[in-house]
């Protein structure tokens, strides 16, 4: 199976967000049919049915490469602080 890209799919994400907000304050044609599009987009990315499991899995994702992204970069072993600033 192929996995998306963490950062498309954290813009995904945010867009999702930013949509479901301007949604909530002020319903408007245009903003549904963008939400719409996004839900889908991350629904096909996550290779799932509904939007509520797409953002589980988006979710796990980010996580997943986050705790990846943790173990490989190196530490000075004293404070635990990052060399790679």
């Amino acid at each position: 199976m192929l996995v998306p890209d963490p950062k498309v799919v954290r813009t995904l994400l945010t867009r999702y967000a930013s949509l479901k907000i301007a949604q909530a304050e002020r319903e408007r044609a245009e903003t549904a049919r963008e939400l719409e599009d996004v839900s889908y987009t991350l629904c096909v990315m996550m290779g799932t049915a509904g939007i509520h499991e797409a953002i589980a899995r988006a979710d796990a994702l980010l996580l997943a490469s986050g705790r990846a992204a943790d173990v490989t970069t190196d530490t000075d072993g004293e404070s635990g602080l990052s060399l790679a600033v």
